[in-house]
């Protein structure tokens, strides 16, 4: 029998208390491998709280893997190895003193369509300009003498501190500001790690995964792999197989094919950066974690790391604008001492003014305000689309997957032609989409207009049936 006693506080709800409760008996072994669970009707008489408190939670553990569920049978424990257990070398005591005062390849030139399923940029009517150009302001009548002074390679401190304490608040990620390095996009940042980590080692890349991570790498001559997925996420085995030293994985929300990686898949990651004599790494890409449409957002791998095996990577190119190329990394306390030792010589590539004002922007709240407006505006386009997609024609021989989070999701269709005639079809009628397997398309709609959804569906449907 599950028995639990909930805080009175109300800044934490009720079904993450609950969710809270039950993930800590599974980690620690008072919930046994495959066992059941109660019903969601007993448990809330039981505990005295709603069905909906009790849905919500095993929704969030099943989507992080804790728990699984059987159709007409119920919800049980996920056989889930044990993660390395080494102590962490940093955690929320040892900073409690920082306080705050990728992607697919685009062509140039690309042409306009109606509607763009493909593209990742962003819609225009999404970008806070009045506040972004009040900061503007702000600085360059106030910041002269440090917009004339140059940036530390690894960024601005105002920067870097307001960025640990973002991620101290909402990814559950406690550095220090000296171990974070901002960039000007993913390009800068790999050609650091490279250079930081070595040229003789193996890399790797999910298959199917950023084609644009695939090329930058092979371009440096360096040694790469693709290393095949399944419904789980990037498979472990086959790292040990090719003998691979970093693999780069998404493992939030997997592009493109939108899997979340389980806790499960995760601790069999972590198991093998650690099973070896040799220096073996995680580059957790976490590119649109703050997109998530039910519950919680998932546990990031670096949040779960104890033994610096993970170097955590993000960009505000989904949650701004493709046009800010600003991204960063957090390296783990000896890879942070390493490039200081050799690589602090280099100029941040973002420019001073760029750097201050999206400090500005965080540390004041606005980043925070405008993640929560984007997440309401892009939750509307996606129920739109899901709405008219199920009352469309495409209904009858269509099915959609990973929804949950991000900013797509994927669209199978039993076609009954070639993917290259359904393009070419949807082209005619000027909307853009691509194939990421046999019958199965994403439907990347951040940059949508709301208005044009339900005309683009209309168009897919003609070209389609």
């Amino acid at each position: 029998m599950l028995s639990y006693s909930f805080l009175d506080d109300k800044s934490v709800p009720l079904y993450e208390q609950l969710y809270q409760f039950i993930r800590d008996d599974i980690m620690e072994g008072r919930l046994d491998t495959h066992s059941s669970l109660p019903s969601k009707r007993s448990l809330a008489k039981q505990l005295s709280i709603s069905i909906t408190t009790v849905e919500n939670a095993y929704n969030q553990l099943v989507s992080e893997g804790y728990i699984y569920s059987k159709p007409k049978s119920g919800y049980y424990v996920s056989d889930i190895p044990t993660a390395p257990s080494e102590t962490p070398r940093y955690n929320e005591s040892s900073y409690k003193h920082v306080k705050t005062d990728s992607v697919t390849s685009e062509k140039e030139d690309r042409p306009e369509y109606y509607v763009d399923f493909s593209s990742n940029a962003n819609d225009p009517a999404t970008f806070p300009f009045s506040t972004w150009a009040k900061i503007n302001r702000e600085i360059l009548s106030t910041e002269q003498t440090k917009l004339m002074t140059n940036s530390p390679s690894n960024g601005l401190a105002e920067l870097r501190y307001a960025i640990a304490e973002y991620l101290k608040e909402f990814r559950n990620i406690y550095t220090h500001p000296d171990n974070i390095v901002v960039g000007a996009g993913t390009e800068t940042l790999y050609s650091i790690l490279v250079q930081l980590l070595g040229f003789n080692l193996t890399y790797a890349v999910e298959n199917p995964g950023y084609e644009k991570i695939y090329k930058m790498l092979s371009l440096g001559n360096l040694k790469v792999k693709r290393i095949p997925m399944d419904e789980f996420g990037i498979i472990p085995r086959r790292l040990i197989n090719e003998e691979v030293n970093v693999i780069h994985t998404t493992p939030s929300h997997h592009f493109p094919t939108g899997i979340t990686m389980p806790v499960s898949r995760r601790n069999e990651l972590l198991s093998w950066a650690n099973t070896s004599d040799k220096e073996k790494y995680i580059i957790e890409d976490d590119y649109d974690s703050e997109f998530r449409f039910s519950g919680r957002p998932i546990p990031s791998l670096t949040s779960i790391d104890r033994n610096e095996k993970v170097i955590y990577m993000n960009t505000f190119t989904k949650s701004l604008a493709s046009t800010i190329r600003i991204s960063y990394m957090v390296l783990p306390d000896h890879l942070r001492d390493l490039y200081h030792e050799k690589l602090s010589f280099y100029s941040c590539p973002v420019s001073t003014f760029e750097q201050l004002t999206l400090a500005r922007f965080i540390s004041k709240g606005y980043y925070e305000k405008h993640i929560n407006r984007m997440r309401t505006a892009s939750r509307k386009k996606r129920d739109l689309l899901l709405k008219t997609i199920k009352s469309s024609p495409i209904a009858r021989f269509s099915e959609i997957s990973e929804e949950q989070s991000g900013l797509h999701f994927i669209l199978h269709i039993d076609l009954g032609k070639k993917d290259t005639e359904f393009i070419e079809a949807c082209l005619e009628k000027d909307i853009h989409i691509e194939a990421i397997a046999k019958n199965s398309f994403m439907i990347n709609y951040s940059s949508i207009p709301l208005d044009r959804i339900e005309e683009a569906v209309k168009r897919l449907a003609g070209a389609a049936c």
